[in-house]
Formats: C-alpha cells, sequence, structure tokens
C-alpha cells in the first residue's frame, strides 16, 4: 500500500527540496537516522516485520510502524512534556497502543519540522538510559544531547 503525501517543511531527505512532495515516511527517515546515532542502540521487530522497535539495553524509545495506514513514529516522552506537545502540535498525539501519559505518537502531517523529530528522538532516548542502572548506561543522560 503507498503511503500518502505531505508536503515537507524542511529537507534533509536526500533529493528533497523545501515543499517539495515527499513520501510520508520522511519523519521515519529523520527519526530513524538519528536513533541509528544513539550509543547502544539497536534496532528488533519484536511485533512483526511491520514495528521496527528501537532499544537502548533491551529497553524501548521508539517504535516506527504503519499502524494508522501513514508511516508514524512513537516516541517515550516525559507526561509534562508529552502534555505540552500534543497541545502545541496537531501532529502530536497520545501514543498509538502504548500508555498515553508517557509516550507520543508523531504523525505525518507537514508541519513538523526535522530538527524538532530529532530532538525528541534524542529526548525520548536519554529519558529510557536515565532510567537504566548507572552500570549499563551507555553515556551520561544529564549531559548526552544537551551540548
Amino acid at each position: 500500500m503507498r503511503t500518502p503525501t505531505v508536503r515537507a517543511r524542511h529537507d534533509g531527505v536526500p533529493g528533497a527540496e523545501e515543499g517539495q512532495i515527499v513520501d510520508s515516511d520522511i519523519l521515519q527517515h529523520w527519526a530513524r537516522a538519528r536513533a541509528e546515532e544513539l550509543p547502544g542502540a539497536y534496532a528488533d521487530q519484536p511485533f512483526g516485520p511491520e514495528v521496527d522497535v528501537f532499544r537502548v539495553r533491551e529497553r524501548m524509545f521508539m517504535a516506527l510502524s504503519l499502524s494508522t495506514g501513514a508511516a508514524t513514529v512513537t516516541l517515550k516522552a516525559a507526561p509534562e512534556d508529552a502534555e505540552a506537545l500534543r497541545a502545541a502540535f496537531p501532529a502530536i498525539i497520545p501514543g498509538y497502543h502504548m500508555n498515553k501519559r508517557h509516550w507520543i505518537t508523531l504523525r505525518p502531517d507537514g508541519s513538523l519540522e526535522q530538527d524538532l523529530v530529532q530532538e525528541l528522538v534524542t529526548e525520548a532516548y536519554r529519558l529510557v538510559v536515565a532510567g537504566l542502572p548507572r552500570t549499563r548506561r551507555p553515556v551520561d543522560p544529564e549531559i548526552f544531547g544537551r551540548i
């Protein structure tokens, strides 16, 4: 099934230009590229081939799926941040099939910029790393991604 197209507000995909029509999976492209840069992060498919789950030390921080017919990104988020993000961005909704307080889902409506998506992926990773025992943390969550 072909995913719908949206207008990209920020380039970053090879060959994409500002305002150019691109596949809705650009959101996943940005999120995946950032997640693949994070120390100790890896992807698996525990729910089947339709969902890529990104983890750090066996703990999930992001899922990429076609769950609603569009290429969505679901991320771990602090409850107060999740609430503020949902209020500020119509493309950010409660986490699809996840705890609605601690997870958000990004929908590809063309309104989210690449920098924001990458920042949200980094923050999801940091939240999970902060919950790990100190000896298992691949980075210090207090300073990683903030410098």
